[in-house]
């Protein structure tokens, strides 16, 4: 069985690595999937942001809201909360920043429930009229409220499941083109699982992990009662990681995610707005999920182009002090994201601080600079918790 599944994990490593190449080689014309809210896909924490934005198979902490709900089970103690800053593309922008708060509080040995508050703002804008006079001023903002509930089914294996509430006010009621708009609102769902065993790798004990998140799966979004309702960024995210104890003082971790949103593809179209190739784009959630895994006009070759791939790696010394570096790549012609990440961690009793940077490939990117700051605070493990001998350790 161990060695089953340790090959399990080399295969995963080897076949996304040829397939993101292959992808690379194939069609260059560009077909970028557009979405409202995307602020709900950055990573919002820095252990996951240092490790190209990886996270759903990791060790769990108190950002699995994020990644994968279904890791809340697995943490040891009986509560934490945790707060993490992005200061966006301020390359671009001085003042646009993500917030993130979330937090977990155990019921029970196999219960756990846990809530967030991701909140973007966009910075002040001004508005004109069509003659470029200034009108006011408004600083649009965008946040998500999470509630989850994770359970632990075998000492394995979990689940998870999480309810979102979205709000995004682009333009404070602002008329354009004779068009009141309104604030934006969505309902949406996660659902997770998370699987972890003890295994022996070159004579070392180790521990393998596989998760898989469906995540926004929800209701379309519109900023004006004339506008066509879009999609929020639903999407599919699975990973494997694995940890290898080096000593008693020493592990790491490989990690990778593969990741896909689960709206329509743009169709290509003629003169006249028939559509050529792929698929019509309007039609239900329930449709657009299905339909997104073959509605691409280019074929397989272009649903290949549609993953992403976050690389990660992750050192820990004596459970206290923490390097992480990684690579997420996107495909050139769905919006060409490519950058390595790097950050550390330390951990003092129950309090743990973390950072990361972002550094793109190529130059003269919005994405240049990317820092992000955590800290965290988890509650001692509860009187009543078992623990079994192939618990992974948390990293808190």
């Amino acid at each position: 069985m161990k060695k089953k599944t340790i090959g399990i994990i080399l295969f995963i490593l080897a076949t996304t690595a040829s397939v993101n190449v292959f992808s690379q080689a194939s069609s260059n014309e560009l077909n970028n999937i557009q979405t409202v809210v995307p602020f709900l896909v950055i990573a919002p924490d820095s252990r996951s942001g240092a490790m190209g934005d990886a996270g759903v198979a990791t060790s769990p902490d108190c950002y699995s809201m994020h990644w994968n709900p279904a890791k809340f089970a697995f943490l040891d103690g009986k509560g934490g909360v945790g707060i993490s800053y992005v200061p966006w593309l301020r390359s671009l922008v001085p003042d646009m920043n993500i917030a993130y708060l979330s937090g977990y509080g155990r019921i029970d040995s196999k219960q756990v429930i846990s809530g967030s508050l991701l909140y973007s703002s966009l910075g002040d804008i001004q508005f004109t009229d069509d003659f470029g006079t200034p009108q006011r001023n408004f600083r649009p903002n965008e946040f998500a409220i999470d509630a989850g509930y994770s359970r632990l089914f075998s000492e394995h294996f979990s689940g998870g499941i999480a309810f979102r509430f979205i709000y995004s006010n682009l333009s404070g009621g602002y008329y354009t083109g004779g068009t009141a708009t309104k604030a934006g609102i969505s309902f949406a769902a996660d659902l997770s699982g998370y699987y972890h065993r003890n295994v022996e790798l070159m004579s070392k004990n180790s521990v393998i992990a596989f998760g898989l998140d469906f995540s926004n799966i929800g209701s379309k979004m519109s900023y004006s009662n004339s506008q066509q309702t879009e999609f929020i960024p639903m999407n599919m995210r699975l990973g494997t990681a694995g940890t290898i104890n080096l000593d008693s003082y020493n592990k790491l971790t490989l990690t990778i995610d593969l990741n896909k949103l689960l709206v329509p593809t743009p169709p290509k179209y003629d003169s006249n707005g028939n559509i050529i190739a792929g698929m019509d784009p309007n039609v239900p959630v329930p449709v657009a999920i299905i339909q997104s895994f073959y509605d691409a006009p280019g074929g397989f070759k272009e649903e290949l182009h549609e993953i992403t791939y976050s690389y990660g790696v992750e050192y820990w010394y004596n459970n206290q002090f923490a390097i992480r570096g990684g690579y997420f790549n996107e495909n050139a012609t769905k919006g060409n994201r490519k950058y390595f990440t790097a950050g550390a961690g330390f951990k003092l009793n129950v309090i743990s601080l973390d950072f990361s940077y972002l550094m793109p490939v190529y130059q003269n990117n919005a994405l240049a600079h990317t820092l992000r700051f955590s800290i965290s605070f988890d509650f001692d493990s509860p009187k009543n918790v078992t623990k079994t001998k192939e618990q992974p350790q948390t990293n808190g």
